[in-house]
């Protein structure tokens, strides 16, 4: 690990006020943002950020979600740094604004707590929120604990307004959002030398000659389309670099692919959220018994590194997908998108997909020991197989 170049302040977060104090260093311009349980400690802490004059963003809070997207695109269009959150019902109302965002090429960041949606109600961690917007052209990152989510706040910043994309942060209603950690806060001058101002070659102002949202004929709407496809194939490398630069200042690296006690690891555990905590524990225990197992941590969901994860998976004997999401008809999310990404690869390892923790049920550490050596043992792969 790299000597941080500026010393960090220490301080007891839980994950929505380490999310505050990272959009208080990245120093939006404006912030629209809406109450939603379990959001709104994000926003109670930013109002007496405000209110304090820690915080010189202009603060808005508009009726309704929507509006508060909407208000989040106006603002970007014209070049300020705009930070949003939700959560669940709130994410979901902000759907077809979220096309008009990443169409617009507008950099806004956007903290999302994933909770259950409705029917029935509930407010427990769940995926399926933010995974089902996966299509908005959104760039998605999966934070583990408060000091990932403090520190992918910031990177996120970073790989907006490099991109010109918007950016979608998200972790674990309860088990991250109000959990308490001990979060190592870097300085201003830390945050200041890793997000310049730059001046963006997407915006609207006195004299550009540009529209917003104006009709267009097929051949330019598709043009916009291989344009934005373009951008996302760029994400990636940013995403390196943003997390190469941060390890120089801070001495902690956040990439897109994460890993645990990897290097000679014959099952590996591969999950994203607050769930990686608990393989961890379970891979120490598998350890000591004499199983080689490992954690790939998925932090970069959209785009999907491909390539890196084919690569990162090669030579494994067993993968255990376990998705805190259940998508009806299909089953886990991630375990899809991963027999996706190795279909047609010369020895793949047996995919194992587990609905785990859907819903928020607690997974043990003691059930994932156990679902080990099940999986090394059986020889078939599983498909979306409900973890009991």
């Amino acid at each position: 690990m790299n000597a941080p170049a500026f010393a960090d302040d220490m301080q007891l977060l839980n994950g929505n006020h380490a999310v505050a104090w990272g959009v208080r260093l990245a120093g939006p311009d404006v912030a629209p943002l809406y109450p939603i349980t379990p959001q709104t400690p994000i926003l109670e802490k930013l109002v007496e950020f405000q209110s304090s004059g820690a915080f010189q963003a202009e603060l808005l809070t508009p009726e309704s979600e929507h509006s508060a997207m909407a208000a989040a695109i106006a603002a970007s269009a014209t070049g300020a740094r705009v930070f949003t959150a939700t959560s669940s019902q709130g994410l979901l109302l902000m759907h077809e604004l979220l096309h008009f965002a990443s169409g617009a090429r507008t950099p806004i960041v956007m903290f999302n707590v994933n909770r259950t949606p409705a029917s029935p109600w509930g407010f427990w961690p769940d995926q399926i929120d933010s995974l089902s917007q996966r299509d908005t052209g959104w760039v998605q990152l999966y934070s583990e604990n408060p000091q990932d989510s403090l520190d992918s706040v910031i990177q996120a910043f970073r790989i907006a307004e490099a991109t010109n994309l918007p950016v979608m942060i998200n972790h674990d209603a309860f088990y991250v959002s109000h959990s308490v950690e001990p979060v190592s806060l870097p300085s201003p001058e830390a945050v200041t030398d890793f997000l310049p101002r730059q001046a963006r070659d997407i915006q609207l102002g006195d004299g550009s000659g540009r529209s917003l949202g104006a009709p267009i004929d097929q051949a330019s709407w598709n043009r916009t389309r291989r344009d934005l496809d373009e951008a996302m194939k760029t994400v990636e490398q940013f995403a390196i670099d943003a997390s190469q630069v941060w390890e120089k200042q801070t001495g902690r690296a956040s990439a897109p692919l994460e890993f645990y006690r990897y290097h000679d690891a014959e099952i590996v555990f591969v999950t994203m959220g607050s769930m990686c905590g608990t393989a961890r524990e379970a891979i120490d225990r598998l350890r000591t018994s004499g199983i080689k197992a490992g954690l790939l941590k998925v932090r970069l969901f959209r785009p999907l590194p491909n390539e890196a994860l084919r690569d990162a998976l090669r030579g494994a004997q067993h993968a255990i997908v376990l998705d805190r999401n259940y998508s009806p008809g299909t089953g886990g999310v991630l375990h899809q998108e991963l027999r996706s990404v190795l279909f047609g690869t010369k020895d793949p390892p047996r995919l194992h997909g587990y609905l785990a923790g859907v819903g928020g049920l607690s997974v043990p550490v003691e059930r994932l020991e156990a679902l080990a050596t099940e999986v090394r043992d059986t020889v078939p792969a599983a498909n979306s197989l409900w973890l009991e």
